[in-house]
């Protein structure tokens, strides 16, 4: 079982929901692909794809809806 690290999607601004939505993509690949010497091997490969950073860049949007709308879009 892994650790807690998320307590809640409540942020105190816009760009904190942000850079919480690239945390959660990013731990989403870390849970995807365990093994860091794998992730680092590929990482040159989807890197300079722009197909690739554009589905990481969506992954990034999808995330920062979820925080947004947990956060009443900070009204």
């Amino acid at each position: 079982m892994s650790e807690i690290w998320l307590s809640s999607l409540k942020t105190d601004s816009p760009q904190e929901g942000f850079e919480l939505a690239i945390l959660l993509s990013r731990r989403g690949v870390k849970y995807t692909q365990p093994d860091k010497e794998v992730l680092q091997k590929l990482r040159p490969e989807y890197a300079n794809n722009a197909d690739s950073l554009t589905a990481a860049s969506q992954v990034v949007a999808i995330n920062f809806q979820t925080v947004a709308a947990a956060n009443n879009y900070w009204k």
